[in-house]
């Protein structure tokens, strides 16, 4: 989960519904908390995930917080603080120390606008992002040599962050830069150089939600269909970009927080757990790109939106806080390996919720699902192929230009080639006859070598044939 500085008080929109951020290796996670008292001011809170049962342990200093202060948690159980002071930054690690808070400040950047990025894979490094008008800094404030330390600096205006790799070298951003937003790639152990990750078509804004690097499945937003909508690709593999009727709700806006680990090799047995956000409240989504629907379920009481991890065992974990139960942990058991394609609509799952020890009973997940997205008809390209994780393959040379697709050649079936796909039979679809494909020679001037899979998709010039 990203916060921004700036922008982090949007997310506090009760005293039990602050943001909360997991650690890389869900040990930990730390949130602002508010005094129930009349002045309700605000402190950090670390929660403790590894143990039998969660708890929650206060950081409070000698003075309140402001509500824009940033937190990061380490897997070492300190938890790092962003704090505006003027016209720069300062940067402490906070840690229980006795009955009392320790604090150890690192350092201040001098930046009008800082972001926090995701909790590094390892967890304990941290990272930010200082957005000019024209170019972006990348900032290491916690694990340097002596203190925080500019990584590089990069033209345009980023956002965004995703760990594209477990070793925490590979970092996505999303950039602005000439009007148009592109996801690049920046290799961390090259001095921050940086390429070209995802460019569906030249005029298209593409940006990377979420990334596994065990499967290699990728969560895109863009507007290469014509307006935004939800999509997804693997990562290294030449395969189009595809755009599920199921991920285009008829209303609410549909965010993506949680992936499926340890499906190696397997992009499209991965499932990824949603956040809707619709007239009716919060749900939980569940999908798959094999099954081809979304699965909706009731979200627990006090559920912290957007929060939320996928162990390794295959539970997914939803953080809650309630009046009575201000510190609480919901645990949705989700199956592992392949699913077969759902055609048609088959009934709901049962899905074995555990529920967190406590005086307030969890909702029961299993017992009522919401509504299911039907089905969409069979992709017009077919049966999506298998693509290869980031640290599986040799190392290859730096990356050549691709070529657009010129559509199918002369007596071919059109759906041949790759660049987006949309449910056979949606309108949407005749919108990529008029697309213009990627220029070729438009790939930057360097992508890091060991990237050389993972090409810019190409946007067809003929749409893909329904069947």
């Amino acid at each position: 989960m990203t916060i921004c500085a700036t922008e982090a008080a949007t997310a506090l929109d009760s005293p039990h519904r602050a943001a909360l951020t997991i650690a890389a290796d869900g040990s930990y996670a730390a949130r602002l908390a508010r005094h129930d008292d009349a002045a309700g001011s605000w402190f950090p809170e670390r929660w403790t995930l590894s143990g039998p049962e969660p708890y929650a342990v206060p950081l409070q200093g000698t003075q309140p917080e402001e509500p824009d202060s940033a937190l990061l948690p380490l897997t070492d159980g300190r938890v790092l603080i962003l704090r505006r002071v003027a016209d720069r930054f300062a940067v402490s690690l906070l840690y229980p120390a006795g009955p009392g808070t320790g604090e150890l400040l690192l350092g201040a950047v001098p930046a009008p606008e800082l972001t926090l990025l995701p909790p590094a894979p390892g967890g304990t490094l941290g990272y930010a992002l200082a957005p000019e008008a024209r170019t972006t800094t990348l900032w290491l404030l916690h694990g340097g040599a002596d203190g925080p330390e500019r990584v590089t600096r990069i033209p345009g205006r980023c956002t965004g962050g995703v760990w594209l790799d477990r070793s925490g070298r590979l970092l996505a951003l999303d950039r602005e830069l000439d009007g148009r937003t592109k996801t690049v790639v920046v290799d961390l152990e090259r001095g921050g150089e940086t390429g070209l990750l995802l460019q569906i078509t030249d005029e298209s804004n593409d940006r990377l939600l979420l990334a596994d690097p065990d499967s290699g499945l990728l969560l895109v937003r863009s507007d290469a269909p014509g307006h935004d909508r939800l999509g997804w690709g693997v990562l290294g593999s030449s395969r189009p970009v595809r755009f599920p009727e199921c991920l285009r709700p008829a209303e609410g806006t549909l965010t993506p927080f949680a992936v499926q680990p340890g499906q190696m090799l397997a992009p499209e047995s991965c499932a990824v757990a949603f956040r809707r956000e619709a007239a009716n409240g919060t749900w939980l989504g569940i999908w798959r790109p094999s099954e081809r629907q979304l699965r909706h379920f009731p979200a627990p009481e006090g559920w912290l939106a957007g929060a939320g991890l996928w162990t390794a065992g295959g539970e997914l974990l939803l953080p809650y806080a309630t009046e009575a139960e201000p510190c609480g942990v919901a645990r949705m058991a989700v199956p592992l390996g392949p699913v077969e394609c759902v055609e048609p609509v088959r009934p709901v799952r049962r899905v074995r919720c555990v529920e967190t020890p406590g005086p307030v009973e969890t909702p029961r997940l299993m017992d009522t699902p919401g509504p299911v997205e039907a089905a969409g008809p069979v992709e017009a390209a077919g049966p999506v192929g298998q693509g290869q994780p980031l640290g599986s393959v040799q190392p290859v040379q730096p990356m050549q230009p691709v070529q657009p697709m010129q559509g199918p050649p002369s007596g071919a079936a059109a759906g041949s080639g790759g660049g987006i796909v949309l449910d056979a039979g949606d309108a949407d679809n005749r919108s990529t006859a008029s697309a213009q494909p990627q220029a070729a020679g438009a790939e930057p001037r360097h992508v890091p070598a060991h990237l050389g899979m993972c090409r810019p998709v190409p946007l067809q010039q003929a749409p893909q044939a329904a069947r």
